[in-house]
């Protein structure tokens, strides 16, 4: 597709400001974006030092800019330009709006007599970004300026970034405007009440819901923003359905969010990577669960889930339901299998549990003494099969190394039960915990579901499981992700990436993208829990069926689904989604230049 405009401006509050999702989305398709306009393509975001650390390459404006960063500097706005480190490395201006902090009462009055924006009771987690956005307006109407002749689209995302599109619209400046909702801030917030959504969004009235829910000053920039845009986009087909009622314009393009599928390693490379990741895993579960009790790992499987804390937006609440059917069920069948099922969801957390130090240290006591005694042992098991002697403790180990492991093994153990959580927490009832404990999921030894509440972001530098994120995928067999409220999900699709299964739902973004019917057959690859017009217990009863046919798979059935999820997240590749975005800047040029 043939690009109409000849500089693009990309607003975003999340430009070298790792926030949430919309980093992930801006990031990974920067090199894309620099493929169409080159060195005409500009991201644009707040300048906070600490993260740009390491992120951004200052340097210097191109000259035609030079004139206009000047007299922007005189008025309170400062322009960093640089890089952005990475893919493409994208230009990049990050504005330090410190000192134009100061009249965001004139900016609010000014969104109010321009477009009704109504911020009387907004608070500082909105001054500050839509300081920030009028900011960028500022600038790119300055810098447009210095472009003779020339067209210019201008892209923003979110509320965020909001006022920046209308202060372009109220000064009338010559510049092709794009709004990106993710999701709206109304539907966000009233799934995140229990309220459902997609049952009532043509019932209610969403000015009055919003000032009920106290959260008018973002609805209304957000309204105003994709009211005025040139070309209105949302990034899913929900999303789009759910915008059409919230802000009552229906998107023109869906800008749907993918993934740079070459970053990601082979399926060959993937493979290696979760056996190597699956024993360090194990080496974990071997010291947090063997001191109590223990069981064959050889016939263990790892789920798991990634998500913000959002019991029910997320689908937590639908997972521990589904892993307490799953454990009556596998032990009702007698079965072989345990499930071990690990809550990747970060938690207010005061400290570790001293008893998994314990276990870790005592664990690796042992495992040194191995270590010392390794050579010894393989000369001995070698010396036994080559004279043909029977294989026996006596025969392989050393009386001295018999009685020092001994002596650990009994420190080693422990009596109760393994911890649910590895962190004791600051919240004196947690929803997670309480869920769990409802369930009868209290890793009990006859339990074949053991779960493990790990509250902490994954860094692979955490002084516990020292995995990051991907690497915690990669050891994982099946990921869930039932999520009620998911305008996309990057999530299955970056586990499908790595060649890990996972569930998805049809309210998320995603699912709804590859699987328009939810057709799912043996090798699904990436499943899908119907939850569009289904109550809570079926959802539940759903998702307790995918995880069971998948405890129930053969390895070689895993494998399938592993190379059928890699397969799904091929067709979600920036490769292929750019055009997307090309498509709505495009129309924004046509209707702004004629």
């Amino acid at each position: 597709m043939n690009k109409k405009a000849d500089y693009c401006f990309e607003v975003s509050w999340e430009v070298c400001n790792k926030v949430g999702g919309i980093f992930t989305v801006v990031k990974s398709k920067a090199a894309r974006m620099v493929e169409y306009y080159h060195e005409n393509y500009y991201l644009i975001g707040p300048y906070f030092h600490d993260k740009a650390l390491g992120q951004f390459i200052e340097g210097t404006p191109e000259h035609s800019f030079r004139e206009a960063a000047d007299s922007l500097k005189s008025q309170g706005i400062t322009c960093h330009f640089g890089k952005w480190r990475g893919d493409g490395e994208p230009n990049v201006i990050l504005i330090d709006f410190e000192s134009f902090r100061g009249k965001i009462n004139d900016i609010k009055k000014e969104l109010w007599e321009y477009f009704k924006v109504d911020s009387i009771r907004a608070g500082n987690d909105y001054d500050e970004p839509v300081a920030f956005a009028y900011a960028s307006g500022k600038v790119i109407e300055s810098l447009s300026g210095a472009l003779h002749n020339k067209k210019v689209v201008a892209h923003f995302h979110e509320w965020l970034s909001g006022a920046g599109l209308l202060y372009l619209k109220s000064r009338s400046a010559k510049v092709a405007t794009v709004f990106t909702t993710h999701a709206t801030i109304l539907g966000r917030t009233l799934a995140s009440s229990g309220i459902d959504i997609y049952n009532v969004w043509d019932k209610i009235n969403p000015e009055e819901e919003a000032k009920k829910h106290s959260i008018e000053s973002k609805f209304t920039i957000e309204k105003q923003s994709a009211l005025n845009a040139d070309a209105f986009t949302t990034v899913s087909e929900i999303t789009a359905m759910e915008a059409e009622h919230m802000l009552g314009r229906k998107a023109d393009v869906l800008v749907l969010n993918g993934l740079d599928i070459e970053k990601f390693p082979s399926f060959e490379d993937a493979s290696i990577h979760h056996r190597i990741m699956r024993d360090k895993m194990r080496e974990f579960l071997e010291y947090y669960f063997f001191p109590y009790y223990s069981f064959d790992l050889n016939q263990s499987l790892n789920f798991f889930t990634c998500a913000r804390y959002e019991f029910h937006d997320k689908g937590i609440n639908i997972m521990i339901k589904a892993l307490g059917n799953l454990n009556r069920r596998l032990m009702q069948e007698k079965s072989s299998k345990t499930i071990v099922a690990f809550f990747f969801v970060p938690a207010d957390v005061r400290s570790m549990k001293p008893e998994i130090i314990e276990n870790r240290t005592n664990y690796q006591d042992i495992k040194g003494s191995f270590d010392d005694s390794l050579e010894d042992i393989k000369r001995n098991i070698m010396r036994i099969l080559l004279s043909g002697k029977k294989i026996s403790e006596e025969t392989v180990f050393s009386k001295e190394f018999v009685s020092e492991v001994k002596g650990k093994l009994s420190r080693f153990k422990r009596k109760g039960l393994p911890p649910v959580c590895t962190h004791d927490l600051h919240a004196p009832k947690d929803d997670i915990l309480h869920g769990l404990w409802q369930e009868g999921l209290n890793n009990g030894e006859n339990s074949r579901v053991k779960v493990i509440f790990y509250p902490i972001y994954l860094t692979g530098a955490d002084n516990l499981l020292n995995l990051s994120y991907y690497e915690a995928i990669e050891a994982g067999h099946l990921g869930i992700f039932p999520s009620y409220y998911e305008p996309w999900g990057y999530t299955p699709l970056e586990a499908g990436s790595l060649g890990v299964a996972s569930v998805t739902t049809d309210l998320a973004g995603f699912g709804r993208f590859f699987c328009a019917e939810c057709r799912q057959g043996d090798e699904a690859g990436i499943f899908i829990v119907k939850r569009l017009n289904k109550t809570e217990d079926d959802a539940v009863r759903q998702l307790e069926d995918v995880m069971y046919r998948y405890s129930q798979f053969s390895q070689n059935e895993r494998i399938d689904n592993k190379l059928q999820a890699r397969k799904i997240a091929a067709t979600a590749d920036w490769k292929l989604f750019i055009k997307n975005y090309i498509e709505a800047h495009n129309k924004a040029i046509e209707k702004a230049f004629g």
